[in-house]
């Protein structure tokens, strides 16, 4: 089938998706009614942990660091070098995007681009652009729904809760948020550098098989 040809990589990504956010609700779940029945809490249903602090927090706790990996990628990549990589562009090659106006009219370009320099401009960092805004929102979300939990807790204690802004300032926040783009930051080197020694046959993030190890971009 036509449409499962040229979109299986998006489907089977979204459907893994899926599957393991669903793993992530149902054991999410177990865990903080076993926590509870420790406290002698009563446990929390299914849909009520769905929309619980604790399991929105590790939620976008997550989404942020997978958003600010891309789009310092995406960034990064565009202007600076790892020759030998296929991670990387090119540095002996032509600049790729030089005179956005002159090739606007050509056919098949996206009609954005015939809509003036502004336009041609926010067109062409919209990727980058896109993928930051998605990183800020889902700190934001990490940062709000972790200071949600955290006011929970100190209510549970007896103890003074920090207001949505305090909280920023806590280290919790911030431990929760770097103990994710470390690994974020590492993953990507990792792959940048293992590119230019090794290979992975017809994918496009892996050089030709028979491409040279000094040979750079996919």
């Amino acid at each position: 089938m036509r449409l499962l040809r040229d979109n299986g990589l998006t489907l089977v990504l979204l459907l893994l998706f899926l599957l393991s956010l669903g793993g992530q609700w149902l054991t999410g779940w177990k865990v903080a009614n076993e926590d509870a029945l420790r406290h002698g809490q009563a446990a929390l249903s299914l849909a009520s942990y769905a929309g619980s602090a604790e399991f929105l927090s590790a939620l976008f706790e997550n989404w942020e660091s997978e958003f600010l990996q891309m789009s310092a990628y995406v960034l990064l990549t565009a202007v600076l070098i790892q020759r030998g990589s296929a991670e990387s562009k090119d540095p002996d090659a032509p600049p790729r995007d030089a005179d956005l106006a002159l090739k606007a009219n050509d056919p098949g370009t996206p009609g954005i681009l015939r809509l003036g320099p502004f336009w041609r401009a926010i067109y062409a960092h919209s990727l980058g652009l896109a993928l930051a805004l998605l990183f800020v929102l889902t700190f934001v979300l990490h940062w709000t729904q972790s200071a949600r939990a955290a006011t929970e807790q100190a209510v549970e204690h007896g103890e003074p809760a920090l207001s949505v802004f305090a909280y920023l300032g806590d280290a919790q926040l911030w431990f929760e948020s770097f103990q994710n783009w470390q690994s974020e930051f590492l993953s990507t080197a990792v792959l940048v550098v293992l590119s230019i020694f090794l290979r992975q046959r017809e994918s496009p993030e892996s050089k030709p098989v028979t491409a040279s190890h000094a040979s750079t971009g996919p």
